[in-house]
């Protein structure tokens, strides 16, 4: 895979030299077990695969690199280029500005721009819209387009099953910037509807059946689907693709469930479901499946507490913590920051978006077992720091660089 070019600041020649070692010892990956730090009074416990991935890396580094090779120009990010606000922070730093923030509200009026502005697209994309009208100003896109090739391969996909007849069912937030771009993609090619989880998957179902009435469709999805899409026409055959950030295990359970009512509908059977649904399967992103799969594995480790690393906007960061609460008290932080003292973390529910400080986090006995992971967009440097300020904590702990050693 490509090697990329990104500020020395984000890496961590520990956390680099640990993923190396595991991944020349396991080139096929089939090996989730953790990465244990024994520090003595604390033990960690790392995921197998955790922080940046292809899309991130990608997008910084286009991203540096434009400000690099244009000194003088006028250069803007469509909106967050990803979200972590310590790298976001720093390209606005270097005099980069949002044009948009994160629900699609305009900072910057597009009439503002001329044709020798840059406009950086980021790695979760855009809409044709918004992208037809850059154009119409004279930006050039294409060159500046950070959008992560398996964010991509989803709109291909979806394309591809569009061309043979089907409809899309996108799975996702609906205020996702990536779920936005991905409806206006599939709805270039094919009547489109977005639901967020099983519970609207069955509600959808219910639809599908007749169970539900029709005339309830356009309250119980406003603002979700095609313009003139029809109950009864475009859900005799479609097919389900993702936000690539949510978590794999529902977008597949969620497709099963639909193939189910679809063959109940039809009356068929397993060897011709394909005549209404569509096999999507293929559009899991390979860096959410491999994160997420690597936390279920984490969690088979015995452990007091979970911590989860990455921004408070992170979509995929916080499928990690909805997985860790499944077993562990988790705390989802932005940064070693958050770590107020031995006694007191600051931590954020994704459920509310509130932020919350909790006393006694740490208990009392010894060894204390921490699992750690790190969303996609969560510079490894962060995640050393965290563990470098939690060993602060105890007295007795060995050294960070002295249990590392072994890995450098």
């Amino acid at each position: 895979m490509k090697q990329f070019t990104i500020p020395v600041r984000y890496r961590s020649p520990l956390i680099s030299a640990i993923k190396q070692k595991r991944k020349a010892a396991d080139k096929l990956k089939k090996d989730f077990t953790p990465t244990q730090l024994d520090l003595g009074s604390l033990n960690i416990f790392l995921a197998r695969h955790f922080g940046f991935c292809y899309g991130v890396e990608n997008a910084i580094e286009i991203a540096f690199e434009t400000v690099e090779n244009n000194p003088g120009k006028r250069i803007y990010l469509l909106s967050e280029m990803i979200h972590n606000p310590f790298v976001n922070e720093d390209l606005i730093n270097r005099g980069l500005q949002f044009l948009m923030d994160t629900k699609g509200n305009m900072l910057i009026p597009f009439e503002e721009l001329n044709a020798e502005d840059i406009v950086i697209i980021p790695a979760f994309g855009t809409t044709i819209e918004i992208e037809n009208k850059l154009r119409s100003i004279g930006i050039q896109i294409e060159k500046y387009n950070t959008t992560c090739p398996f964010v991509e391969k989803v709109w291909n996909r979806a394309e591809q099953i569009a061309q043979k007849g089907y409809s899309i069912v996108v799975h996702g937030k609906p205020t996702h910037e990536e779920t936005r771009a991905t409806f206006s993609h599939s709805d270039a090619h094919a009547p489109t509807l977005v639901i967020y989880d099983m519970a609207e998957a069955i509600v959808l179902g219910e639809f599908i059946l007749g169970i539900r009435n029709s005339q309830d469709f356009p309250i119980q999805f406003a603002n979700r689907y095609s313009d003139g899409f029809s109950l009864e026409k475009d859900l005799v055959r479609f097919g389900v693709v993702n936000q690539t950030t949510m978590l794999a295990s529902d977008t597949q359970a969620i497709a099963d469930y639909l193939k189910k009512i679809v063959m109940q509908k039809f009356g068929l059977v397993e060897s011709n479901a394909g005549e209404h649904f569509a096999d999507t399967r293929d559009t899991l992103c390979y860096a959410t499946n491999d994160n997420q799969t690597a936390v279920k594995h984490l969690l088979d480790t015995e452990a007091d507490l979970a911590i989860v690393i990455g921004g408070r906007k992170s979509s995929n960061s916080s499928h990690l913590v909805e997985l860790c609460e499944e077993k562990l008290p988790t705390y989802f932080i932005e940064s070693e920051a958050d770590l107020l003292s031995s006694n007191e973390i600051k931590a954020f529910n994704w459920r509310t978006h509130e932020e919350y400080t909790k006393e006694g986090y740490l208990p009392k006995n010894r060894p204390v077992r921490i699992l750690i992971t790190s969303g996609a967009s969560c510079p490894d440097a962060i995640v050393e720091s965290t563990i470098e300020k939690l060993s602060s904590f105890f007295e007795d702990a060995k050294l960070l660089s002295d249990v590392g050693a072994e890995w450098l």
